[in-house]
């Protein structure tokens, strides 16, 4: 009996009696995973709400009397007249190292059949992106392995450059490129025990995507080794609107923690176009009035609020940084299209693919005259931006004489020796797909064909040559290599050493 009466004691004083407010509203119509709710009038905008079920939402439309609430969920087991109530707190996502080499949906939960995340921390989806005065100017190398960008469009920590193009051109191929790139320098950073050294770990979101796209991505990840760096967001194509809408923005909360706590982070959106023919979808259902090709009149906020949460933060902040690499697809190569015109204006610069350069077997297929990076050679090793510094020009010029000279009977010399180095450009840029290239061996590449190593060898055989040449660096001219990676610059010596080696490997190669 004592035992009974310690035990109603015991509850009796662990009893809370303070009032908890919850704001409930009822659902008065129900369309399209979208819910209109009465009596939620104290909720917040992005707040999170319950439904009956265990089903979530989030608040979107806050209007005079009622609330537009978007289901995050299985919409089909509610029903108009049923119960909703706010949880004062916005929505928010699991952060951390913990989701690295995982697998998640647009609001963090796994779909990998891992087991949970390993997370303690929650990040909310929509943050405010950091003022002027935390940032600093961008000027390390966030190196893709793809020569053709690496000298001409270089990318740095904390940019935001923007691959656009056609379907089919090769966009998403660039990406993981880069991801894959990201993880063999972070391989090769842990094994040299390099105390200065800063890994980068990727995000990949894909938006709207076909779920076996999403699944081959993930498998070229895995077989590359890369995948224990990376954390895939997926929304793909059968996931209903409002997952594709906020998959972005879980990602960018995602790198953000990286930036937050001074390590580096690369987030790729694969793609904006179909997140902002989501984002139409939720406001048409939304009642929101349509404007231009009917998006609504704040698309660009949608984009820019996104891409502007990217930056390499001062030491002050922590010395951070997320890098952006969005994508967007364009139609028949209209760059002057709404969406496309709106993202290259937030970006710091695009790498455009040309779908005639793709189908002619130049891949990657990059358009040197439409293509730029705004933080150009200030994010690139000095030793690279030594010898890569005419090919922009020489390869913008020969793209000019080409189109001219194919009227032209007879040509001078010196046109046609530039005709020549330009078609021998084009054949070095060529790379086979997930087939990153170390920024030192480019280097060791670019010297060659700059110093018309290149010159006597037929053009039908130096896409060959390049390859060769790539192995030799691998290989017996491994220590020259060596030395430009760890001076990061080309001295006299060091020039004298490629001399040899290049001469060395031109004579095996004839």
């Amino acid at each position: 009996m004592s035992n009974i009466t310690e035990l109603i004691k015991k509850e009796i004083e662990s009893l809370s009696t303070d009032a908890t407010r919850t704001n409930v509203g009822r659902i008065t119509t129900l369309a399209d995973g979208v819910a209109r709710v009465d009596g939620l009038s104290k909720v917040m905008f992005n707040e999170m709400v319950e439904f009956p079920g265990n089903v979530s939402g989030i608040a979107l439309n806050l209007e005079e009397d009622s609330v537009g609430c978007v289901i995050l969920g299985d919409a089909s087991r509610l029903k108009e007249g049923d119960e909703v109530q706010t949880t004062g707190r916005l929505l928010s996502v699991p952060v951390g190292m913990g989701l690295l080499g995982r697998v998640v949906d647009a609001i963090g939960r796994p779909i990998d059949e891992k087991g949970p995340i390993d997370s303690s921390e929650n990040y909310p989806v929509e943050r405010i992106a950091p003022g002027i005065i935390p940032r600093q100017s961008v000027d390390q190398p966030l190196q893709t392995g793809i020569m053709a960008i690496d000298s001409m469009i270089p990318v740095g920590r904390g940019q935001r450059e923007l691959i656009i193009g056609d379907r089919s051109t090769g966009k998403t191929t660039i990406a993981i490129d880069t991801i894959i790139n990201q993880a063999k320098i972070n391989k090769l950073g842990e094994e040299s025990g390099d105390p200065d050294f800063r890994p980068v770990y990727s995000i990949y979101v894909a938006v709207g995507q076909k779920n076996s796209n999403i699944a081959r991505t993930i498998k070229a990840l895995e077989n590359n080794g890369a995948m224990d760096y990376v954390t895939v967001v997926a929304a793909p194509a059968a996931d209903n609107p409002a997952n594709q809408y906020l998959a972005p923005y879980s990602g960018c909360a995602m790198g953000e923690w990286f930036l937050r706590n001074g390590r580096d982070a690369l987030i790729v959106y694969d793609d904006l176009s179909k997140h902002a023919v989501a984002y139409r979808q939720i406001s048409l259902i939304l009642k929101r009035p349509s404007g231009r090709e009917a998006f609504p009149g704040d698309v660009f906020y949608l984009h820019s609020r996104l891409l502007e949460r990217s930056a390499r933060l001062n030491k002050d902040s922590g010395n951070g940084s997320l890098t952006a690499l969005p994508i967007i697809e364009t139609q028949m190569g209209d760059v002057a299209g709404y969406i496309p015109t709106n993202v290259i204006s937030i970006t710091d610069g695009q790498i455009f693919l040309e779908t005639d350069l793709f189908n002619k077997g130049i891949r990657p297929a990059v358009s040197v005259g439409l293509s730029v990076s705004r933080v150009g050679s200030a994010a690139q090793v000095k030793a690279y931006k030594k010898v890569s510094g005419k090919v922009k020009l020489q390869l913008a010029q020969f793209r000019e004489l080409a189109a001219f000279s194919q009227f032209e009977s007879d040509l001078d010399a010196a046109t046609k020796a530039q005709l020549g180095r330009g078609a021998r450009i084009v054949e070095m840029f060529k790379q086979g797909v997930y087939s990153p290239v170390p920024v030192s061996v480019q280097t060791g590449v670019m010297w060659a064909m700059e110093n018309n190593f290149f010159d006597t060898i037929d053009v039908s055989r130096i896409t060959a040559a390049v390859e060769s040449l790539k192995e030799y660096f691998t290989g017996s001219g491994k220590k020259v290599v060596q030395r430009i990676h760890e001076e990061g610059n080309l001295t006299e010596s060091i020039e004298e050493d490629l001399r040899r080696s290049v001469e060395d490997w031109k004579r095996s190669f004839a």
